[in-house]
Protein backbone atom coordinates (compact mmCIF):
# COMPACT_ATOMS: atom_id res chain seq x y z
CA UNK A 1 0.00 0.00 0.00
CA UNK A 2 1.44 3.43 -1.12
CA UNK A 3 0.84 5.70 1.82
CA UNK A 4 2.33 9.09 -0.09
CA UNK A 5 0.39 11.98 -0.46
CA UNK A 6 -0.11 13.17 -3.98
CA UNK A 7 1.66 15.95 -5.91
CA UNK A 8 -2.51 17.25 -5.50
CA UNK A 9 -2.91 16.62 -2.09
CA UNK A 10 0.28 18.40 -1.02
CA UNK A 11 -0.83 21.43 -2.76
CA UNK A 12 -4.12 21.40 -1.14
CA UNK A 13 -2.64 20.80 2.02
CA UNK A 14 -0.20 23.79 1.62
CA UNK A 15 -3.16 26.05 0.36
CA UNK A 16 -5.12 25.29 3.69
CA UNK A 17 -2.09 26.15 5.80
CA UNK A 18 -1.33 28.94 3.94
CA UNK A 19 -4.63 30.51 4.71
CA UNK A 20 -4.48 29.45 7.97
CA UNK A 21 -1.20 31.33 8.28
CA UNK A 22 -2.94 34.64 6.86
CA UNK A 23 -6.14 34.43 8.89
CA UNK A 24 -5.42 33.52 12.06
CA UNK A 25 -5.26 35.94 14.24
CA UNK A 26 -2.35 36.53 16.77
CA UNK A 27 -4.42 35.85 19.98
CA UNK A 28 -5.71 32.84 18.48
CA UNK A 29 -4.62 30.16 21.30
CA UNK A 30 -6.45 32.80 23.71
CA UNK A 31 -9.54 32.66 21.47
CA UNK A 32 -9.30 28.95 21.10
CA UNK A 33 -8.88 28.45 25.03
CA UNK A 34 -12.64 29.70 25.56
CA UNK A 35 -14.29 26.49 23.60
CA UNK A 36 -15.74 26.04 20.32
CA UNK A 37 -19.20 26.64 22.27
CA UNK A 38 -18.05 29.96 23.64
CA UNK A 39 -19.47 33.53 22.59
CA UNK A 40 -16.23 34.08 22.05
CA UNK A 41 -14.86 31.35 19.69
CA UNK A 42 -18.92 31.26 18.10
CA UNK A 43 -18.16 35.03 17.29
CA UNK A 44 -14.72 34.21 15.73
CA UNK A 45 -16.21 31.32 13.98
CA UNK A 46 -18.86 33.38 12.09
CA UNK A 47 -16.31 35.94 10.80
CA UNK A 48 -14.28 33.15 9.83
CA UNK A 49 -15.67 30.15 8.08
CA UNK A 50 -17.32 33.02 5.51
CA UNK A 51 -13.85 33.61 4.47
CA UNK A 52 -13.05 30.12 4.26
CA UNK A 53 -16.74 29.79 1.96
CA UNK A 54 -15.24 32.31 -0.18
CA UNK A 55 -11.67 30.32 -0.77
CA UNK A 56 -13.64 27.44 -1.54
CA UNK A 57 -12.45 25.49 1.38
CA UNK A 58 -15.20 25.30 3.57
CA UNK A 59 -17.11 22.59 1.82
CA UNK A 60 -15.33 21.74 -0.96
CA UNK A 61 -16.28 18.15 -0.77
CA UNK A 62 -20.08 19.07 -1.19
CA UNK A 63 -21.93 18.82 -4.65
CA UNK A 64 -21.73 21.82 -6.42
CA UNK A 65 -25.38 22.67 -6.37
CA UNK A 66 -24.88 23.19 -2.32
CA UNK A 67 -21.88 25.60 -2.52
CA UNK A 68 -19.56 22.58 -3.07
CA UNK A 69 -17.00 21.55 -5.61
CA UNK A 70 -17.56 18.00 -5.98
CA UNK A 71 -13.55 17.17 -4.62
CA UNK A 72 -12.51 13.79 -3.16
CA UNK A 73 -13.37 12.78 0.32
CA UNK A 74 -9.30 12.65 0.88
CA UNK A 75 -9.46 16.70 0.47
CA UNK A 76 -12.22 16.40 3.13
CA UNK A 77 -9.99 14.80 5.38
CA UNK A 78 -6.84 16.89 4.41
CA UNK A 79 -9.00 20.03 5.64
CA UNK A 80 -10.26 18.59 9.02
CA UNK A 81 -6.55 17.85 9.74
CA UNK A 82 -5.26 21.16 9.02
CA UNK A 83 -7.73 22.57 10.77
CA UNK A 84 -7.62 20.39 14.11
CA UNK A 85 -3.87 20.93 13.73
CA UNK A 86 -4.28 24.54 14.75
CA UNK A 87 -7.35 23.88 17.61
CA UNK A 88 -10.27 23.57 14.72
CA UNK A 89 -11.20 27.27 14.10
CA UNK A 90 -14.28 26.55 12.42
CA UNK A 91 -15.98 25.60 15.86
CA UNK A 92 -19.55 24.45 16.54
CA UNK A 93 -19.70 24.69 11.98
CA UNK A 94 -17.41 22.07 11.70
CA UNK A 95 -20.83 19.31 12.79
CA UNK A 96 -22.21 21.34 9.50
CA UNK A 97 -19.84 20.54 7.53
CA UNK A 98 -19.09 16.88 8.72
CA UNK A 99 -22.58 15.37 9.18
CA UNK A 100 -25.04 17.55 9.34
CA UNK A 101 -25.20 18.59 5.67
CA UNK A 102 -24.93 15.34 4.43
CA UNK A 103 -27.34 14.18 6.34
CA UNK A 104 -30.22 16.48 4.80
CA UNK A 105 -28.53 16.36 1.20
CA UNK A 106 -29.42 12.69 1.69
CA UNK A 107 -32.80 12.81 3.58
CA UNK A 108 -34.30 16.16 3.58
CA UNK A 109 -37.16 17.52 1.99
CA UNK A 110 -36.48 20.08 -1.15
CA UNK A 111 -37.83 22.67 1.29
CA UNK A 112 -35.49 21.85 4.06
CA UNK A 113 -32.58 21.53 1.84
CA UNK A 114 -32.83 25.27 0.29
CA UNK A 115 -33.89 27.21 3.89
CA UNK A 116 -30.57 24.95 5.61
CA UNK A 117 -27.56 24.27 3.40
CA UNK A 118 -27.08 27.48 1.58
CA UNK A 119 -26.50 28.96 4.89
CA UNK A 120 -24.76 26.60 6.12
CA UNK A 121 -22.53 26.41 3.12
CA UNK A 122 -21.74 30.20 3.45
CA UNK A 123 -20.31 29.77 6.93
CA UNK A 124 -23.34 31.35 8.73
CA UNK A 125 -25.04 28.24 10.77
CA UNK A 126 -24.89 27.06 14.46
CA UNK A 127 -26.36 24.13 14.76
CA UNK A 128 -26.83 21.96 18.20
CA UNK A 129 -27.55 17.85 18.35
CA UNK A 130 -30.16 17.27 20.42
CA UNK A 131 -29.50 13.33 21.49
CA UNK A 132 -28.21 12.25 24.60
CA UNK A 133 -31.12 12.52 27.53
CA UNK A 134 -30.28 12.10 31.85
CA UNK A 135 -31.43 8.16 31.40
CA UNK A 136 -30.32 7.96 27.88
CA UNK A 137 -26.76 8.97 27.33
CA UNK A 138 -25.29 6.47 24.58
CA UNK A 139 -28.16 4.76 24.28
CA UNK A 140 -30.13 6.39 22.22
CA UNK A 141 -32.56 3.61 21.52
CA UNK A 142 -33.90 4.16 25.18
CA UNK A 143 -34.76 8.25 24.74
CA UNK A 144 -37.22 9.46 26.35
CA UNK A 145 -38.45 12.92 24.67
CA UNK A 146 -41.40 12.32 22.93
CA UNK A 147 -43.33 14.19 19.83
CA UNK A 148 -47.07 13.67 19.53
CA UNK A 149 -49.05 14.00 16.85
CA UNK A 150 -51.48 16.96 16.56
CA UNK A 151 -53.01 18.07 13.20
CA UNK A 152 -50.66 19.75 11.32
CA UNK A 153 -47.88 19.80 14.27
CA UNK A 154 -45.62 17.87 17.00
CA UNK A 155 -45.97 18.54 20.64
CA UNK A 156 -42.78 17.80 22.13
CA UNK A 157 -42.20 17.13 25.96
CA UNK A 158 -38.55 16.27 27.28
CA UNK A 159 -35.15 16.63 28.21
CA UNK A 160 -31.91 16.73 26.76
CA UNK A 161 -28.16 16.88 28.61
CA UNK A 162 -24.87 17.57 27.20
CA UNK A 163 -26.04 19.30 23.86
CA UNK A 164 -23.21 20.86 22.63
CA UNK A 165 -23.18 24.82 21.65
CA UNK A 166 -27.26 24.95 22.13
CA UNK A 167 -26.81 28.41 23.73
CA UNK A 168 -26.10 30.13 20.55
CA UNK A 169 -27.49 27.64 17.97
CA UNK A 170 -30.32 28.55 15.91
CA UNK A 171 -31.21 25.18 15.47
CA UNK A 172 -31.63 22.07 17.09
CA UNK A 173 -31.00 17.99 15.08
CA UNK A 174 -33.63 16.84 17.45
CA UNK A 175 -34.12 13.09 18.07
CA UNK A 176 -37.88 12.23 19.61
CA UNK A 177 -40.01 9.08 20.42
CA UNK A 178 -42.93 9.49 18.26
CA UNK A 179 -46.77 8.96 19.28
CA UNK A 180 -47.99 5.12 18.82
CA UNK A 181 -44.32 3.71 18.43
CA UNK A 182 -43.48 0.80 20.68
CA UNK A 183 -40.54 2.63 21.73
CA UNK A 184 -37.13 1.87 21.14
CA UNK A 185 -35.12 2.31 17.17
CA UNK A 186 -38.42 1.77 15.69
CA UNK A 187 -40.02 4.76 17.44
CA UNK A 188 -37.30 7.24 16.89
CA UNK A 189 -37.66 10.45 14.46
CA UNK A 190 -35.37 13.81 13.93
CA UNK A 191 -36.47 16.91 13.75
CA UNK A 192 -35.30 20.40 12.49
CA UNK A 193 -36.59 22.85 15.42
CA UNK A 194 -35.38 25.99 15.79
CA UNK A 195 -34.14 26.76 18.73
CA UNK A 196 -36.06 30.28 19.35
CA UNK A 197 -39.23 28.17 19.45
CA UNK A 198 -41.24 28.71 22.17
CA UNK A 199 -41.50 26.38 25.18
CA UNK A 200 -37.75 25.57 24.68
CA UNK A 201 -35.14 26.48 27.18
CA UNK A 202 -31.28 25.82 27.75
CA UNK A 203 -28.87 25.97 30.49
CA UNK A 204 -25.58 25.67 30.66
CA UNK A 205 -23.30 23.09 31.93
CA UNK A 206 -20.42 24.81 34.10
CA UNK A 207 -17.68 22.24 32.62
CA UNK A 208 -13.58 22.17 32.43
CA UNK A 209 -13.85 21.60 28.55
CA UNK A 210 -15.06 25.27 27.89
CA UNK A 211 -17.83 27.78 28.77
CA UNK A 212 -20.78 27.22 26.85
CA UNK A 213 -19.80 24.08 25.38
CA UNK A 214 -22.16 21.93 27.49
CA UNK A 215 -25.77 22.73 28.12
CA UNK A 216 -29.70 21.18 29.14
CA UNK A 217 -32.02 21.66 27.17
CA UNK A 218 -35.83 21.13 28.24
CA UNK A 219 -39.03 21.18 26.13
CA UNK A 220 -42.15 21.74 27.52
CA UNK A 221 -45.16 21.52 24.84
CA UNK A 222 -42.84 23.00 22.27
CA UNK A 223 -44.87 23.05 19.02
CA UNK A 224 -43.11 21.95 15.72
CA UNK A 225 -44.79 21.73 12.22
CA UNK A 226 -44.88 18.41 10.69
CA UNK A 227 -42.95 20.14 7.73
CA UNK A 228 -39.74 20.20 10.52
CA UNK A 229 -39.53 15.78 10.43
CA UNK A 230 -36.82 14.93 8.75
CA UNK A 231 -37.89 11.41 6.67
CA UNK A 232 -40.69 9.55 7.97
CA UNK A 233 -41.45 8.57 11.81
CA UNK A 234 -39.50 5.43 12.42
CA UNK A 235 -36.71 6.50 9.81
CA UNK A 236 -35.08 8.25 13.14
CA UNK A 237 -32.37 5.29 13.52
CA UNK A 238 -31.44 5.03 9.67
CA UNK A 239 -30.59 8.55 9.20
CA UNK A 240 -28.64 8.46 12.66
CA UNK A 241 -26.34 5.69 11.81
CA UNK A 242 -25.46 7.37 8.62
CA UNK A 243 -24.77 10.59 10.62
CA UNK A 244 -23.09 8.86 13.41
CA UNK A 245 -20.91 7.21 10.85
CA UNK A 246 -19.64 10.42 9.81
CA UNK A 247 -19.12 12.46 12.69
CA UNK A 248 -17.29 9.35 14.41
CA UNK A 249 -14.17 9.78 11.69
CA UNK A 250 -15.04 13.02 10.79
CA UNK A 251 -13.00 14.88 13.51
CA UNK A 252 -9.02 14.42 13.46
CA UNK A 253 -8.08 14.54 16.97
CA UNK A 254 -4.73 12.64 16.42
CA UNK A 255 -3.52 15.70 13.83
CA UNK A 256 -3.86 17.58 17.12
CA UNK A 257 -2.35 15.73 19.35
CA UNK A 258 0.37 14.91 17.10
CA UNK A 259 1.06 18.93 16.88
CA UNK A 260 0.85 19.02 20.89
CA UNK A 261 3.18 16.13 21.46
CA UNK A 262 5.68 17.68 19.00
CA UNK A 263 5.45 20.57 21.28
CA UNK A 264 5.80 19.17 24.34
CA UNK A 265 9.23 16.83 22.93
CA UNK A 266 10.09 20.41 22.07
CA UNK A 267 9.58 21.88 25.31
CA UNK A 268 11.25 18.89 27.13
CA UNK A 269 14.52 19.12 24.51
CA UNK A 270 14.62 23.31 25.43
CA UNK A 271 14.66 21.53 29.42
CA UNK A 272 17.17 19.15 29.20
CA UNK A 273 14.64 16.51 29.74
CA UNK A 274 14.14 14.29 26.79
CA UNK A 275 17.79 12.46 27.35
CA UNK A 276 15.73 10.20 29.72
CA UNK A 277 14.63 6.75 28.58
CA UNK A 278 11.86 6.74 29.99
CA UNK A 279 10.36 9.80 28.17
CA UNK A 280 11.45 8.99 25.39
CA UNK A 281 9.97 5.66 25.46
CA UNK A 282 6.77 7.46 26.39
CA UNK A 283 6.78 10.02 23.31
CA UNK A 284 7.08 7.24 20.72
CA UNK A 285 4.02 5.44 22.02
CA UNK A 286 2.18 8.63 22.13
CA UNK A 287 3.33 9.31 18.95
CA UNK A 288 2.67 5.72 17.63
CA UNK A 289 -0.76 5.38 19.08
CA UNK A 290 -1.44 8.88 16.87
CA UNK A 291 -0.19 7.42 13.67
CA UNK A 292 -2.08 3.99 14.46
CA UNK A 293 -5.46 6.52 14.53
CA UNK A 294 -4.55 8.23 11.65
CA UNK A 295 -4.14 4.73 9.52
CA UNK A 296 -7.62 3.81 10.65
CA UNK A 297 -9.28 6.76 10.15
CA UNK A 298 -7.84 6.68 6.43
CA UNK A 299 -8.88 2.96 6.33
CA UNK A 300 -12.60 4.64 6.74
CA UNK A 301 -11.78 7.43 4.20
CA UNK A 302 -10.14 5.15 1.73
CA UNK A 303 -14.12 3.25 1.95
CA UNK A 304 -15.82 6.36 1.41
CA UNK A 305 -13.46 7.44 -1.43
CA UNK A 306 -14.46 3.91 -3.12
CA UNK A 307 -17.92 4.36 -2.40
CA UNK A 308 -18.00 1.14 0.02
CA UNK A 309 -21.28 1.74 2.97
CA UNK A 310 -20.20 2.18 6.20
CA UNK A 311 -18.78 -0.57 8.07
CA UNK A 312 -17.05 -1.60 11.85
CA UNK A 313 -14.22 0.67 10.72
CA UNK A 314 -15.61 3.21 11.90
CA UNK A 315 -16.14 2.11 15.43
CA UNK A 316 -12.43 1.24 15.31
CA UNK A 317 -11.13 4.16 14.23
CA UNK A 318 -12.76 6.19 17.13
CA UNK A 319 -11.44 3.86 20.00
CA UNK A 320 -8.19 4.23 18.09
CA UNK A 321 -8.65 8.33 18.03
CA UNK A 322 -9.75 8.17 22.26
CA UNK A 323 -6.27 6.05 22.62
CA UNK A 324 -3.82 8.30 21.10
CA UNK A 325 -5.54 11.06 22.50
CA UNK A 326 -5.81 10.26 26.20
CA UNK A 327 -1.76 8.69 25.25
CA UNK A 328 -0.42 12.57 24.50
CA UNK A 329 -2.92 13.74 27.51
CA UNK A 330 -0.93 11.33 29.81
CA UNK A 331 2.24 11.96 28.26
CA UNK A 332 1.95 15.65 29.02
CA UNK A 333 0.45 15.59 32.44
CA UNK A 334 3.20 12.98 33.45
CA UNK A 335 6.32 15.10 32.35
CA UNK A 336 5.11 18.36 32.13
CA UNK A 337 2.45 19.18 35.08
CA UNK A 338 3.40 22.65 34.97
CA UNK A 339 2.26 23.18 31.38
CA UNK A 340 -1.14 22.55 32.49
CA UNK A 341 -1.97 25.37 34.20
CA UNK A 342 -1.98 29.68 33.38
CA UNK A 343 -1.43 31.08 29.89
CA UNK A 344 1.98 30.37 28.92
CA UNK A 345 0.87 26.93 26.85
CA UNK A 346 -2.95 27.57 26.17
CA UNK A 347 -2.71 25.22 23.16
CA UNK A 348 -1.37 22.46 25.42
CA UNK A 349 -3.93 23.02 28.08
CA UNK A 350 -6.46 23.44 25.55
CA UNK A 351 -5.35 19.84 23.99
CA UNK A 352 -5.85 18.53 27.73
CA UNK A 353 -9.20 19.62 28.34
CA UNK A 354 -10.57 18.51 25.05
CA UNK A 355 -9.33 15.32 25.13
CA UNK A 356 -11.28 14.89 28.25
CA UNK A 357 -14.64 14.30 26.30
CA UNK A 358 -13.23 12.50 23.16
CA UNK A 359 -14.05 9.29 24.60
CA UNK A 360 -17.68 10.69 25.35
CA UNK A 361 -18.76 13.15 22.36
CA UNK A 362 -20.06 11.20 19.10
CA UNK A 363 -21.01 7.97 21.41
CA UNK A 364 -18.99 7.00 24.53
CA UNK A 365 -15.95 4.74 23.65
CA UNK A 366 -17.45 1.63 26.00
CA UNK A 367 -20.64 2.07 23.56
CA UNK A 368 -18.01 1.44 20.75
CA UNK A 369 -16.08 -1.17 22.62
CA UNK A 370 -19.62 -3.37 22.75
CA UNK A 371 -20.21 -2.65 18.82
CA UNK A 372 -16.55 -3.98 17.73
CA UNK A 373 -17.58 -6.89 20.53
CA UNK A 374 -20.53 -7.58 18.63
CA UNK A 375 -20.11 -6.49 15.41
CA UNK A 376 -16.49 -7.20 14.82
CA UNK A 377 -15.23 -9.90 17.11
CA UNK A 378 -18.97 -11.51 16.46
CA UNK A 379 -18.85 -12.20 20.30
CA UNK A 380 -22.24 -13.00 22.07
CA UNK A 381 -24.18 -10.72 24.04
CA UNK A 382 -23.90 -10.54 27.85
CA UNK A 383 -26.48 -11.66 29.77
Amino acid sequence: MDFTWTAEDAAYRARVRNFLDRELPDNWDEIARHGPGSPEQTEFSLEFCPKLAAEGLLVPHWPEEWGGAARPPWEHFILGEEMWRVGEPRGAQYMNVNWIGPVLMKYGSEAQKKRYIPEMASGKAIWCQGFSEPNAGSDLASLQTRAVRDGDDYVVNGQKIWTSYAGLATTCFLLVQTSGAQGGRSGIAIFLVPMDTPGIEVRAIPSLIGHGDIHEVFFTDVRVPASCRLGEEGEGWTIISYALANERVGIPRYEMGTHELDAMVSELQRRGQFSDSVVRSRAAAAAAACEAARLQVYRVVDGRARGLAPGNESNLARLAVVAAEHAVADFGMDFLPDCFSGSKHLSMLSHHERAIVTGIAAGAAEIQLNLVARRHLNLPKGA
